[in-house]
């Protein structure tokens, strides 16, 4: 059947978008990939057709991997049926009116480079904690149906589909802080929908442009995030385990500052990490100095932290321009982590949403930011007075120099890395019996974690703990029925003689105590890192000695 007469307002709306980009390649000196893609326009059929493979993909990642639930699978097809009758109904439109659908492709730098880092680290993550890998085909499945997205967006909205690897940063992002679990996962494509839809539909002009103002991943972040602490619902989510099984690989801190170092050579945001990671660090060692205990509790930057100070908040496209006002986002952001985190803990919300809910408020933000950078008063601290005389990319390596040189000084000094003290039980123990604040609580909750785990020794402490020290139960272990008792109980099942002795002891005798038993120091020595791998003897007691638990470093027996 032949196509219909294309009305002129049609054409007039169709073909300004793709002159709008020949333009800006005119223009452009950095995206020679995207600049060599002309623009083009496709029949009402092809872009069926186009949409219809992505809903295709998404419906077959149910016998690929999402149909091992029943509401997993029907989150998988229900996200399909709603994007293929969205595009049957965009497809009738265009037919009746005689339109063609423009299609920009944008394979842009900021993407992938960024999509690439986040990939490593999911991969990287992923090796030492398995349910990542499991998870793959359900990210997979996202990233189809945001593609999918993206071009039904805009050409509802009258503009360009676009296709490149856009859609991919933004789910990666997501998935990197915030799983929802198998039971509420239709909940997972509505937090990908809303951050497109922000995309497309919150803007305002910005240095004579009219640009999204939220990153798109992060604002779906902090609304699902304020959602869930307002309803209670976060055991519908994964984030507490992302938050704390992100550290479990060696050396994360290393890996993610390793991976980094493209975007930020690439698109200047060193100084965002920078000033977040050492306003982050500096709050902590004003904290420790004052109170003996670390504000983090078995870090200065715990991993997940880390992460977003890299790879969440430094998107280029909603920071400030100038190199002042991005190093004024970084002291804002990692101020802002420290007293969401303290907010959060003292409402007794969970406090791994620290990370999510500052960002949209900063993005609101850069505007000022920027200004307040060019002011009379603050202009004259600007970085880039330094380096004029240096092109952009020069500056970009100049603070990356700088950044490194920051981030080894850290890693050297256990600012960051696997040999924070606060990790390891010694401290604790010590700090419990110097009464510093909270110390006794975190050991309690600590030692009850290990009990769980199966220490016997772990189970005998906890209850001598609730015995000796008043109050520590109320937020500390989780309370048991018969209070100290069912710990003895439990660590005398798991074969820890004094448990034992300690659940017949007379009323005024002195609790029973013994150094862990071999069995016991798998558990109790693993800290905040994954599971111990060597458990020999001779090896457990190395890493015994080293986590500085008494009459350990001498030759294990």
């Amino acid at each position: 059947m032949a196509d219909t007469p294309t009305p002129a307002g049609a054409v007039q709306r169709a073909s300004s978008r793709p002159a709008q980009l020949v333009d800006r390649c005119r223009k452009s000196t950095s995206r020679p990939w995207f600049c060599q893609m002309r623009p083009r326009s496709l029949s009402p059929e092809a872009g069926f057709a186009l949409v219809a493979g992505f809903v295709l993909g998404l419906a077959a990642c149910v016998p690929a991997g999402a149909g091992r639930h029943p509401v997993l699978a029907g989150s998988f097809l229900g996200a399909a049926a709603v994007l293929a009758a969205w595009s049957a109904g965009l497809y009738l439109q265009a037919r009746r009116r005689g339109r063609r659908l423009p299609l920009e492709i944008a394979l842009r730098p900021q993407h992938y480079v960024q999509a690439c880092a986040q990939a490593s680290v999911l991969l990287y993550w992923g090796w030492h904690w398995p349910p990542v890998g499991d998870a793959a085909v359900l990210i997979a499945g996202q990233v189809l149906f945001a593609c999918a997205l993206e071009l039904l967006v805009g050409w509802s909205r009258g503009e360009a589909g676009r296709i490149g690897f856009g859609p991919v940063p933004v789910v990666f992002s997501i998935n990197l802080f915030l799983w929802f679990a198998d039971d509420w996962f239709h909940l997972q494509f509505l937090l990908v929908a809303l951050g497109f839809a922000a995309k497309a539909l919150i803007r305002w002009e910005r240095d004579g442009r009219r640009v999204h103002v939220f990153n798109p991943a992060s604002f779906p972040l902090a609304v699902f995030a304020l959602a869930l602490i307002l309803t209670g619902m976060s055991g519908a989510t994964r984030a507490q385990d992302i938050a704390i099984t992100q550290f479990y690989p060696p050396n994360m801190h290393l890996w993610i500052f390793l991976v980094a170092l493209p975007g930020q050579y690439l698109f200047g945001v060193a100084p965002m990490t920078l000033a977040a990671v050492v306003t982050t660090w500096l709050l902590g060692l004003a904290y420790f100095a004052a109170t003996g205990v670390y504000f983090f509790y078995d870090a200065y930057i715990p991993a997940a932290v880390f992460l977003g100070m890299h790879l969440l908040f430094t998107d280029p496209s909603t920071a400030p321009r100038t190199e002042l006002g991005r190093l004024l986002f970084g002291v804002f952001y990692g101020a802002a982590v420290v007293v969401l985190y303290g907010l959060l803990a003292r409402a007794g919300a969970p406090t791994f949403y620290d990370k999510l809910l500052p960002v949209p408020l900063l993005n609101l933000s850069v505007i000022f930011i920027d200004r307040l950078a060019r002011s009379r008063v603050l202009r004259r601290l600007d970085p880039a007075n330094l380096g004029r005389v240096l092109a952009p990319r020069r500056r970009h390596l100049a603070h990356m120099a700088a950044w490194t040189v920051v981030f080894a000084v850290l890693h050297a000094t256990g600012g960051v890395g696997d040999r924070h003290a606060g990790q390891w039980l010694p401290f604790w123990r010590e700090a419990c019996a110097e009464a510093r604040p909270g110390a006794c609580r975190y050991l309690a909750a600590r030692q009850s974690g290990h009990c769980a785990g199966g220490s016997g020794w772990a189970c005998n402490e906890t209850g001598i703990l609730l015995e000796t020290v008043p109050g520590v139960g109320e937020t500390g272990a989780p309370p048991a029925p018969d209070g100290a008792a069912a710990w003895f109980e439990r660590g005398c099942a798991l074969g820890f003689e004094p448990a034992c002795r300690n659940l017949r002891r007379p009323a005024a005798a002195p609790f029973e105590r013994a150094p862990p038993a071999v069995a016991d120091y798998p558990i109790v020595l693993r800290g905040s890192k994954g599971p111990v791998a060597d458990r020999t003897p001779a090896a457990l007691y190395a890493r015994a000695c080293r986590q500085g638990w008494p009459d350990t470093c001498g030759p294990a027996e």
